[in-house]
């Protein structure tokens, strides 16, 4: 793939990574060495130049296994006690982990409603500008303790892409249980070939999500991360899918040799992102 050059010229870029890459599958515990690995590259690609912003799913499922419950919790208000023990639990861990390559983390939780208000929105866009301003890498999840919208964010896909156009990062990096867009769904047909790069994000690419995923810590499938490409190239931003197993990829991705798929942006002055929020999660 000739993205070397075309990934050399990125200045923002927003990494989100899901629940199910963040956690050891049979407990639900924190994957630390994945953690340490995750921070180390999001440390070494603000040593680049770059502004590094990373929206991190997992706040319910540290919670719940903080508070010892076995199965992924079904009500919303278990669901919303979990975040609340858990953001506060990762935060401490991401803090810790930033700290130790002397960087500094800061935490921005948002709901539909920041997005949707024209003053909350753009409170939310100065915050972010100073914290790059002032090196700071911003760490974005939902705020699940007061917010019911997860469902319709899809595990934080559709939120990363919400936050790349809200601070203008021209690149999107989701980090997926999967190595990218396939024809069909790998899972099911072993001849779904992977789709290198989209140029355009038209009708057929679109019919191509599968509204599954195969984990039980995650919430979000192809659907999700298509939605995410739409808001995202629209806006101005690359996007690209890629298999968060190792999360040595990102720095692989920066080399341009890597296994995934590059949605080319295709920015839309007509697009705005409060109403594509009203419009398709009112």
């Amino acid at each position: 793939m000739e993205t070397k050059e075309y990934l050399k010229s990125k200045k923002r870029v927003v990494v989100k990574i899901g629940s199910s890459s963040l956690t050891h599958e049979a407990t639900g515990g924190l994957n630390y060495t994945k953690l340490e690995k995750l921070v180390r590259e999001l440390c070494n690609i603000h040593n680049q130049g770059l502004d590094v912003c990373l929206v991190s799913s997992g706040a319910i499922a540290v919670g719940r296994k903080a508070m010892g419950l076995k199965e992924r919790p079904k009500s919303i208000s278990t669901k919303q006690a979990c975040a609340a023990v858990g953001q506060a639990r990762l935060m401490m861990t991401y803090q810790k982990m930033f700290s130790e390559y002397n960087h500094t983390a800061g935490q921005v939780l948002m709901t539909k409603g920041t997005m949707l208000n024209n003053v909350s929105r753009k409170n939310a866009q100065n915050t972010f500008e100073e914290l790059f301003r002032l090196g700071v890498i911003p760490i974005v999840n939902e705020n699940d303790t007061v917010s019911t919208y997860e469902m319709q964010f899809g595990d934080n896909d559709t939120l990363s892409a919400i936050v790349a156009s809200l601070v203008g990062a021209d690149l999107l990096v989701l980090l997926s249980d999967i190595d990218g867009l396939f024809t069909d769904d790998p899972h099911q047909n072993p001849e779904a070939e992977l789709i290198k790069v989209v140029d355009t994000l038209d009708d057929e690419v679109l019919s191509m999500a599968k509204g599954t995923t195969g984990s039980d810590v995650g919430t979000g499938g192809m659907a999700t991360k298509l939605t995410a490409a739409k808001i995202a190239t629209l806006s101005g931003s690359d996007m690209i899918i890629a298999n968060g197993e190792d999360v040595g990829i990102l720095h692989e991705i920066f080399e341009g040799e890597f296994t995934g798929t590059l949605f080319k942006q295709h920015k839309n002055e007509d697009f705005y992102i409060a109403d594509f929020i009203e419009e398709s999660m009112g």
